[in-house]
């Protein structure tokens, strides 16, 4: 596009001059100019869309195939090709958005300055009128591919990648903690843990028992000194008996 700077594509000082557009002329480039900038705002919107469409998309098919460790690693394939979906459709959009950008850029370079009174290149209709004649993106498609996936889609990438990462060391991490559980449950069937040791079962049941016998003889002392007490007659019996 022809420029008044001093890079590439930029057009002598002989060249500028003051351009007049009558009132018909000044209208319709006006209208143009809202009409390409409306098509800008709802490509942006499309492409915008787009992304929102890739993010939902990895996100439930990420949370699908970790929500259950049978669920297969083929998830996060096809959440790669969705998304490679995505990404060639939003290159295309972005190469017509780039049409009515490059022509909303002609019209800013050339028809406003010389609407406030600047000297701008008197050829610079043709520009536009070839433009609207054949539109073409000044974008192609690998570029749009490669200027999209540096956007957005590098990192919906980076994130399909880790929670590939974390579906395979899910099993792993199940494991192990499968493993700390039946340590845990044979602990406790083979032994009870107190005062800082771990005491067998058998030593358990042989304080119990003795527990138990202790108990009972208790009761039964004391079931033969109330006989006793309340019967005087068989006193010599319970002396017989040993009991005080």
């Amino acid at each position: 596009m022809p420029g008044t700077g001093g890079g590439e594509g930029a057009v002598r000082e002989g060249k500028l001059t003051e351009v007049s557009y009558s009132g018909n002329q000044a209208n319709a480039l006006i209208h143009l100019y809202r009409a390409e900038v409306g098509k800008m705002t709802a490509y942006r919107q499309r492409l915008d869309m787009t992304t929102n469409w890739s993010v939902v998309t990895t996100a439930g098919l990420a949370s699908f195939a970790l929500g259950d460790v049978n669920n297969s690693h083929a998830t996060f394939l096809f959440a790669m090709f969705m998304n490679y979906f995505f990404l060639r459709l939003e290159a295309r959009r972005f190469r017509t958005f780039e049409i009515a950008h490059h022509r909303v850029r002609i019209m800013e370079r050339f028809f406003y300055p010389a609407m406030l009174g600047d000297k701008v290149d008197a050829g610079w209709h043709q520009l536009l009128l070839a433009e609207l004649a054949k539109p073409r993106s000044p974008m192609t498609r690998n570029d749009a591919l490669g200027w999209r996936l540096n956007r957005n889609y590098l990192w919906i990438y980076a994130a399909v990648l880790l929670a590939w990462f974390a579906k395979l060391d899910l099993p792993a991490g199940i494991s192990r903690r499968l493993r700390a559980g039946r340590h845990r449950q044979f602990s406790g069937v083979d032994g009870v843990s107190g005062g800082g040791r771990v005491l067998p079962l058998p030593h358990l049941a042989g304080a119990a028992g003795g527990a138990d016998l202790s108990a009972g003889r208790g009761l039964t002392l004391g079931g033969d000194r109330r006989w006793a007490g309340q019967n005087p007659g068989r006193q010599k019996h319970a002396k017989m008996a040993g009991l005080p």
